[in-house]
């Protein structure tokens, strides 16, 4: 594996993360019934005993989001992935809808385990109200770009800010040098709204504004984020340039995710967040194994 920079452990809700010494599992919780993925919940009860059944599975953190991010995407990006059409397109919710989504969910969790709880929004509003219910970091899908003042709300509470690249169109220079270029103005907007940098960890946005290949290429290409001197989580879970590899439906893709978090370990990410926790957590402990030496005995 890749090392970097040693990177100082980062209090998650009261939990201490050391980075380097294993890899986190991130959770997927979709309180949104429209989610590419297939998984999205409309009944915040399920949600709830999802997340429970995550905790049991292995999860360290659970990211919940109400907002589906197929209208992120636009065709041309779609029709790259899928390999033709447009994709479905989704109505983005607005802040009080969003809100109304997670609220119950997130309050749910946070009165029955102690597992972390992020608020997966690029809404300032929606990201406080979920501050307030419970949730104890940020997942920002635009890294900021598409509301800056989601770096003050961070800041206020005191919480880790994912901040991951997203860019509409595929149009790059140098794909990894123009991530990573993108990553540090992020990484300068959250510090300018007043997050440590100590709270910020960074995503290179898989599926996200790439082709296939530029997909695949940012896996391959993981360690050279590490010069931004910050954690790394991998979002591929079930993403179409899996499903477009294997000829897959989102919900048969475990085995291409289970693929893409493996190498992504070897290639030294630190959080990977997956739809299929219980499979996915074997796939980090045995990963862990190998590329960290990470043997349990007995």
């Amino acid at each position: 594996m890749t090392t970097g920079p040693t990177l100082r452990p980062m209090e998650i809700g009261g939990r201490t993360f050391e980075w380097g010494t294993r890899t986190f599992v991130m959770g997927i919780i979709n309180v949104s019934p429209e989610s590419f993925s297939g998984d999205g919940i409309a009944e915040p009860s399920a949600a709830i005993r999802q997340g429970l059944a995550f905790v049991e599975q292995g999860a360290d953190i659970l990211d919940v989001g109400g907002q589906s991010t197929r209208p992120i995407y636009s065709a041309t990006v779609e029709a790259s992935v899928r390999g033709g059409g447009s994709g479905t397109q989704y109505e983005e919710l607005d802040s009080e809808q969003e809100l109304r989504r997670v609220i119950e969910v997130i309050r749910g969790l946070t009165a029955a385990t102690d597992v972390p709880i992020s608020i997966d929004t690029y809404k300032p509003p929606v990201a406080q109200g979920a501050l307030n219910a419970g949730a104890v970091m940020i997942n920002d899908i635009w890294g900021l770009k598409h509301d800056p003042s989601l770096a003050g709300v961070a800041a206020k509470a005191g919480v880790p800010l994912v901040l991951m690249h997203n860019q509409e169109g595929t149009s790059y220079v140098d794909l990894i040098p123009d991530i990573v270029a993108s990553l540090r103005t992020s990484i300068g907007r959250a510090r300018s709204g007043g997050v440590g940098e100590e709270k910020i960890i960074v995503d290179p946005g898989f599926g996200f504004g790439k082709t296939v290949a530029g997909n695949l290429e940012v896996i391959r290409r993981l360690p050279e984020l590490r010069e931004l001197g910050r954690p790394i989580l991998l979002g591929s879970s079930r993403k179409s340039t899996i499903g477009r590899i294997l000829d897959e439906p989102a919900d048969h893709r475990v085995e291409g995710t289970a693929a893409t978090v493996a190498i992504g370990i070897q290639n030294g990410v630190d959080i990977v967040r997956v739809h299929d926790v219980a499979q996915m957590a074997k796939v980090v402990r045995m990963a862990d194994a190998v590329v960290r030496g990470l043997i349990s005995e007995g």
